[in-house]
């Protein structure tokens, strides 16, 4: 395989990072659905949680800016303590606030309240939901999810979540289940909001189809099934230059669960932060603005999923 770093070169394009457009937050890898194309590696029984300082770090932070948005992943962001700290502040702070929700976290013990408290802060959600099918579903996220996250929908767009004219934003992300590209998304948006409506009823803003990440617990179970060498040349052979202009990792800070500072969540989770000058790993507790915004981002073999076909990013496809 061609390293991305030489195909980046040949294509006479460098990635630069622009003014800074979303601070995302990862602020644990626990969570109660344990995935098998999760490149977090979230489950029921991680215990990294992001600390009520690192989230005051955050704060300070994105107070000293003018970062318009914090997108909140993890894990399941909800299930961190701090987590309707985070929102409040930022609130308060007059930014638009996304919440990454895998939908079943409404049902876990004490959750209860979260789509109430989504409602009357008016966070952008962002959910999970692989599939329309219930197998393919059930498959890639555990038994009994798809029913879970079709009653979580419908909880949804009863605060008017996904409804014309609300102005409150619920958006799907499709991931594939199995090694190969997502399909043209416009495309696969007209055949969810078809499916979803007729037979449940369930309305929805966008879909955003999102390429499986080669990496962490992806990788190792692409490798169990002998399909990792076929999934990375798919990626490699499907590298389109088009994309480049708009990878998240242009306009996006990550922040990892302990306040260190990455070009993206999947750079995180190889443990690639950004680095200053004397090579020292930056941090959200002593970091100004003025210091990402010259460093380098970092890149491997990984990017070749956000820049294959239409292109990958938290936001969906790019091109």
């Amino acid at each position: 395989m061609q390293p991305f770093a030489e195909t980046l070169r040949l294509s006479g394009n460098g990635l630069t990072r622009r003014a800074l457009d979303v601070l995302q937050v990862n602020m644990g890898r626990y969570c109660n659905q344990s995935c098998i194309h999760c490149h977090v590696e979230s489950g029921p029984n991680r215990r990294e949680m992001m600390s009520r300082g690192t989230v005051d770090a955050v704060l300070r932070f994105l107070a000293a800016t003018e970062i318009p948005t914090l997108d909140i992943t993890g894990g399941a962001p909800e299930l961190n303590p701090a987590f309707d700290y985070l929102v409040e502040s930022a609130i308060g702070l007059k930014r638009h606030v996304m919440d990454r929700c895998n939908l079943t976290v409404i049902f876990e013990p004490g959750k209860e309240y979260l789509p109430e408290f989504f409602h009357r802060h008016r966070v952008e959600l962002v959910c999970s939901l692989p599939c329309y099918t219930e197998e393919n579903v059930d498959r890639q996220r555990g038994k009994g999810t798809f029913d879970l996250s079709i009653r979580a929908l419908k909880i949804f767009n009863d605060l008017g979540y996904g409804q014309a004219g609300s102005g409150l934003t619920l958006n799907l992300v499709y991931n594939p289940v199995g090694p190969h590209l997502p399909p043209p998304q416009n495309k696969l948006e007209e055949d969810y909001k078809r499916e979803l409506r007729e037979k449940f009823g369930i309305e929805f803003n966008h879909l955003y189809c999102l390429s499986n990440m080669p990496i962490t617990r992806y990788e190792t179970h692409l490798k169990l099934r002998d399909e990792y060498e076929q999934y990375m040349g798919l990626l490699e052979r499907s590298f389109n230059a088009a994309t480049l202009d708009e990878v998240m990792c242009r306009s996006l800070i990550s922040v990892g669960w302990e306040g260190t500072i990455y070009d993206c969540d999947f750079n995180q989770m190889l443990d690639w932060p950004i680095r200053d000058g004397e090579g020292k790993a930056l941090h959200i507790s002593t970091l100004s603005l003025d210091q990402v915004q010259h460093l380098p981002i970092t890149v491997g073999n990984h990017c070749y999923a956000c820049t294959a076909g239409s292109g990958s990013s938290c936001g969906g496809a790019l091109v």
